[in-house]
């Protein structure tokens, strides 16, 4: 991986998780938790108790983290595309040739490398973000963790090091195959939206990227809600033996629609953040591969 990729994927991670992050917080709360009613009613009674702050609980971690995850992801996609089609960046985007498996096997590539990346700081952030005043519902108590380190601290003690990887698996089964989604669209858009031989412009990076986020995360809403449970798993929420234990209670106890929890607003926040994100990354790519 270049510094070049590595710095611009970590910026637009950093950018696309800031835009994301309060629905990405109404989100886990619909999955984890059963007090509330929809959206609406997540939406004011978490103003009404925790206010503007408590949308954005457990963000500072994640931006560093997953800001680094991003670029992880960014970047080895880059080079598995690059290795794989035997092209170089921007070459792809240009003759729009992309061989459409290689897009999908260099997707999967980048999703497997960063789950290491994710796994313990997507943790940290479910804990936080479910985090709310009182114990009511499925919610940790407001003072269980005063923060992203404190939180971390508290897992090692009570659960040991294997408890940051919590819900690791439920992660790569959403992540593998999602990632390798993730650019297909984004790639068949950007085609579609461009002249043959000029690079995708500007409109056409957001609506691909904003595409692409929407087709992966309606694909990969059922895996996230088994992998938030997982993480709430013994801290405030039921315990699951493991991903199959997870899949076949919350089936049981609330029909296939629980699969679908959070699946709107996945959908409203993807489009907004993945069309931040591609177009920062390709931004600072064309602006940094330029320079002398």
């Amino acid at each position: 991986m270049t510094l070049v990729e590595f710095v611009a994927g970590w910026i637009s991670g950093a950018v696309g998780l800031v835009v994301g992050h309060p629905m990405d917080t109404v989100k886990v709360r619909l999955q984890t938790q059963t007090r509330y009613k929809g959206i609406v009613d997540c939406v004011v009674r978490m103003y009404a108790h925790e206010r503007i702050p408590g949308f954005f609980k457990g963000m500072s971690f994640p931006v560093l983290s997953i800001a680094f995850s991003n670029s992880v992801v960014f970047g080895s996609y880059s080079n598995a595309l690059d290795y794989l089609t035997q092209t170089q960046y921007g070459q792809c985007s240009k003759d729009n040739s992309s061989n459409l498996a290689a897009v999908f096997m260099a997707g999967c590539f980048s999703g497997a490398t960063q789950v290491l990346v994710t796994a313990p700081s997507d943790l940290v952030k479910v804990r936080l973000q479910n985090q709310m005043r009182g114990s009511l519902g499925l919610g940790v108590g407001a003072d269980k963790y005063r923060g992203p380190v404190h939180c971390v601290a508290v897992i090692l003690k009570e659960e040991g090091p294997r408890g940051l990887f919590r819900g690791m698996g439920a992660l790569a089964l959403r992540d593998v195959p999602c990632y390798g989604l993730y650019f297909l669209p984004y790639e068949l858009a950007c085609k579609a939206l461009t002249e043959s031989g000029k690079q995708p412009g500007t409109f056409a990076v957001l609506m691909a990227g904003g595409i692409a986020g929407v087709i992966t995360w309606a694909c990969a809403t059922p895996m996230d809600v088994v992998k938030a449970r997982l993480q709430m798993s013994g801290a405030g929420g039921p315990v699951y033996r493991g991903v199959l234990h997870c899949i076949s209670v919350s089936l049981q106890q609330e029909g296939v629609q629980v699969f679908f929890k959070g699946l709107l607003l996945n959908s409203l926040r993807a489009f907004p953040v993945n069309a931040v994100t591609f177009m920062c990354y390709e931004h600072l790519m064309r602006a940094m591969t330029s320079l002398p």
